[in-house]
């Protein structure tokens, strides 16, 4: 069967780290992460209607994330259980986050800020990815992993669910039960979700991090790290700032979303 190059799963070019398609991608999303910054107070004014709709929204595109490439992995014909089951973070970390842009739970906003955004960022900066730009793998890949980072962000300052240490904990938490689950799923079916059986074959992060099983101890040491610098760079420090200088972060008048 003769595929389209941008769709083929066999003969496409291979990514290069660090390449302009690469650093472009990361540029892109930095620019969507700062614009969100810069328009939450006209987000946070809008209708609880409206904001029902923008979550939706944004729900049913990051769960068209997956789906599609679901679609393309039976396509391809290169759908397995061993390979193409949504039980990555990211994936895992995609799915939910969707579900608390419907549902608001704080539970689960703290099970995922931290984990969701360390994860999708260390995706994005070191991509296990087999595919260049412009192909739908690379393009389906950043899209996704963005998307997690803004939902959770979106939640966070627009929707204004407040993280504390506690989320840093939820997001451990929700980690180690994941990898936990994962890798009972991985021993069944033979396959290496979450890289929990062996380190992927691309270079990553986990290169640093030791030899099978030393570097997932590795992680966990490095997971807490990530998640509290988040916590103190993304929150505990602008709050500090915010309450010396002596200004308040502006409400909604209309309405409210507790």
């Amino acid at each position: 069967m003769a595929y389209p190059p941008w769709l083929d799963p066999y003969d496409a070019e291979p990514f290069a780290a660090f390449s302009t398609s690469h650093i472009a991608s990361m540029i892109i999303i930095f620019v969507l992460v700062i614009l969100l910054f810069l328009f939450r107070h006209r987000l946070r004014f809008m209708s609880e209607r409206s904001s029902r709709i923008v979550r939706i929204g944004l729900a049913g595109f990051m769960v068209s994330c997956e789906i599609v490439l679901q679609i393309w992995y039976v396509y391809g014909g290169i759908w397995s259980l061993q390979t193409s089951l949504p039980l990555e973070l990211c994936s895992l970390s995609l799915l939910l986050s969707a579900l608390l842009l419907l549902t608001r739970q704080k539970w689960l906003f703290s099970a995922l800020l931290f984990s969701g955004i360390a994860g999708a960022l260390m995706a994005i900066v070191t991509p296990n990815l087999g595919y260049a730009f412009a192909h739908f793998r690379f393009i389906q890949f950043f899209v996704a992993h963005a998307m997690i980072i803004l939902a959770l962000l979106y939640m966070t300052w627009v929707e204004q669910l407040r993280p504390g240490w506690r989320s840093v904990a939820g997001s451990m938490i929700f980690v180690n039960i994941a990898a936990l689950v994962v890798y009972g799923l991985d021993v069944l079916l033979d396959a290496n979700y979450m890289f929990l059986r062996h380190k992927p074959g691309t270079p990553s992060v986990l290169d640093m991090l030791g030899p099978y099983p030393v570097y997932i101890l590795g992680e966990e040491v490095l997971a807490l790290v990530l998640f509290s610098l988040l916590y103190l760079m993304l929150f505990a420090i602008p709050e500090w700032l915010k309450r010396i200088s002596g200004k308040k972060e502006k409400q909604p008048q209309t309405y409210s979303k507790n």
